[in-house]
Formats: structure tokens, sequence, C-alpha cells
């Protein structure tokens, strides 16, 4: 399995194949059950971890006390809340395995002895931090003031795996809707043409 994240490295092009062992070595393998913490909300944000097999969900509770999904990540994405990490203060979300899960996590003092070592990985970091901020802005997008249809031909055109790999309430949860809006939505786009 840290073949997958060696290769991910490797493909990355900031790291030689020495730094890609030296690197290897500082991250631990953590297997999580489906349900299973990675991080919780409120403990302090210890690792960030890659994903080389399995799913995760990130939300944070309401008032409520509903979860309010605000990302998945797949394999060969890095998990963390990237602010609270840094800081190395208390999380204000969870992340939780949806699926059966191998994360490679690192831990914070090994993180910054890590960059001390290999100046590439702040390449690395950055281009992963970049992301994270792009795919929040294009949730924002996609997802802000449109009906439940159209948020659901959205995931169905360009976030496939969400419908193959997503229990239905957290996608509805992650849409913002209810999950009878979303079986109103799957019903109307999913439904024979007349004639």
């Amino acid at each position: 399995m840290s073949d997958i994240f060696k290769n991910y490295l490797s493909l990355t092009g900031a790291l030689s194949a020495e730094e890609v062992n030296f690197s290897a070595n500082f991250f631990k393998p953590i297997s999580l059950k489906k349900g299973d913490f990675f991080i919780r909300e409120g403990d302090t944000c210890r690792y960030i971890g890659f994903i080389a097999r399995g799913a995760i969900k990130a939300y944070a509770i309401d008032k409520e006390g509903k979860e309010n999904i605000t990302c998945f990540k797949f394999e060969n994405e890095f998990a963390t809340s990237f602010p609270e990490f840094v800081a190395q203060e208390k999380s204000r979300r969870s992340i939780r395995a949806i699926e059966d899960s191998i994360i490679y996590g690192i831990s914070y003092p090994d993180y910054l002895h890590l960059l001390g070592e290999v100046s590439s990985w702040n390449g690395i970091i950055k281009s992963v931090m970049e992301r994270e901020y792009s795919q929040k802005e294009l949730y924002l997008l996609n997802y802000n003031n449109k009906s439940a249809v159209d948020k659901y031909r959205h995931v169905l055109m360009n976030e496939p795996m969400l419908v193959r790999r997503i229990a239905t309430q957290d996608l509805a949860s992650y849409l913002s809707i209810t999950q009878r809006s979303l079986t109103r939505a799957k019903g109307q786009l999913h439904r024979p043409k007349e004639l």
C-alpha cells in the first residue's frame, strides 16, 4: 500500500527518488473502519493524511445536531483541517471514514521535521492547499443558490463518483438539500421521457 503513496509523490515531479523514500518514512499507515474518525471536531488537529484506499467526509455539527458535510476525499487526496493543523488548534470539523480506509498520516512534529529536511515539500503542500481552495470555490459556484435538480444534475455530470460511492443522506447534506428533495431530483432526471 505504501507504493501507492510513493507513486503519488514521484508523480508530483517535486521530489527525487531518494526524497520520496525518505519522505515516506514519516507517514504511518492508519487503518480506519467505516465510521471511524480520522479527526474529531474539538480535538487538536494532529495529522495530515494521504488516502491510499477508501473515502472520508468532512463535516461540522450545527446547533440542531445535524451534520453539514463540506467535502468528500478519495484515493490520492490529502485530508486534514489545514488551518487548525498548521496552528495546532482544535478542529472545527470532523473527518470520518465513509468506507474502510487506509490513510498515511504524518504528525505535526514530523511534518515540521520533514519540511526542514526536504524543502520541496513546501511546493507539494502549497499545491495541495491550492487544490483545496479551488474545490471550495467550485463548490460555492456549483451548489449555492441552485435548485435540487440543478445540483444533482451537476453531480451526475461532473462528480459521478459521489453518486456511486456516497450514501444518499450524505450526498443530500453535501448539496444542502433534504433527502426527500434529492430523491425527487433523482426521479425527475431519471424519469423516462414521454413520446
